[in-house]
């Protein structure tokens, strides 16, 4: 089950890189970007980094055999998933009233309602599915 959350993990990671970069290449972290971003710079690092150092304590974990990073990787994860939620909950909005003009968001959009919608999806799946399986390994460590 260790290893299995390990490789959630990481592809939950790749999906988060991928939106991280377009946001970023969209100029959401600019306080001048016009139209300004719904999502603070703050809050979307903040859940890159959080997310980060917890995958390096469960790297730690299953590496090393330590269990007491278990719970503390657990416990990072249940934070950046709360912060990752409160985004998403920010995001929805504006996609479901974005104006598409052939499929695409159109030049006037915030830089998230560029993201591209299945990336996003895919990336919520499997950190909810990283949660469980980082829950289930911890509750056996």
């Amino acid at each position: 089950m260790d290893v299995a959350a390990l490789v959630a993990w990481v592809v939950t990671a790749l999906g988060g890189f991928v939106l991280l970069a377009k946001w970023v290449a969209a100029g959401g972290h600019r306080p001048t970007t016009e139209p300004r971003s719904r999502l603070s710079p703050g809050q979307v690092f903040g859940h890159f980094l959080l997310a980060a150092a917890g995958l390096v304590l469960w790297i730690v974990y299953v590496a090393a055999d330590n269990d007491g990073v278990t719970w503390v990787a657990f416990a990072i994860l249940v934070l950046v998933a709360m912060i990752g939620f409160s985004m998403f909950f920010r995001w929805l909005p504006q996609v479901r009233g974005r104006q598409r003009v052939g499929g695409a968001a159109t030049g006037d959009s915030t830089p998230e309602q560029k993201l591209p919608v299945p990336v996003v999806v895919a990336h919520g799946l499997a950190g909810a599915t990283t949660l469980v399986l980082v829950l289930i390994a911890a509750a056996k460590a």
